[in-house]
């Protein structure tokens, strides 16, 4: 991506569910997961018809210059503007799209929702998305010990919290 590369978040809408679920059930995005099965289209169809109802979920779309590049969940979990976010960027984006997504997604949390805290989460063997958190200014906040078990290995989770006194745009 350029200098001169547009881009932003936009709402979720019924004409993305075919390329969002291609997204998540692809094997680079799925194996950090919490839910790793393959997720059928009726599975995806259902999900989407419950969140996109819900008030406290945003469902979002990366772009940079009108081509989608990845989704955004922010899900606000209680009172005084506190929320979990996932994401993903999909599996053949250029170099580059994590961090804008990311600061495209802040700038909604903080900007348009008006958030307090955004939280997030990343399985320990995710160092990826630990790195990722770090980055863009989140602070450790826990690590939950074997708090997530795969069907076969548990697994330790860690925790980032960002509120919106540290969020620094240009970061």
């Amino acid at each position: 991506m350029t200098q001169s590369s547009q881009y932003g978040v936009r709402t979720m809408v019924d004409a993305d569910l075919d390329r969002v679920l291609a997204w998540r059930n692809h094997p680079d995005v799925r194996r950090y997961m919490y839910t790793q099965h393959e997720i059928s289209p009726d599975e995806h169809t259902r999900w989407f018809g419950k969140a996109s109802k819900d008030p406290e979920r945003h469902l979002l779309i990366y772009e940079c210059d009108s081509t989608p590049l990845g989704f955004i969940n922010i899900h606000q979990v209680g009172p005084g503007g506190i929320a979990d976010w996932g994401f993903y960027a999909t599996p053949n984006a250029p170099q580059g799209t994590g961090t804008s997504l990311g600061q495209a997604a802040l700038q909604y949390a903080f900007i348009n929702i008006g958030l307090h805290k955004i939280c997030g989460q990343a399985l320990a063997y995710n160092e990826r998305s630990i790195r990722f958190h770090q980055r863009l200014g989140f602070h450790q906040e826990a690590v939950l010990r074997h708090q997530h078990f795969d069907g076969q290995n548990y697994h330790d989770v860690v925790c980032f919290g960002l509120l919106a006194s540290e969020w620094h745009p240009d970061k």
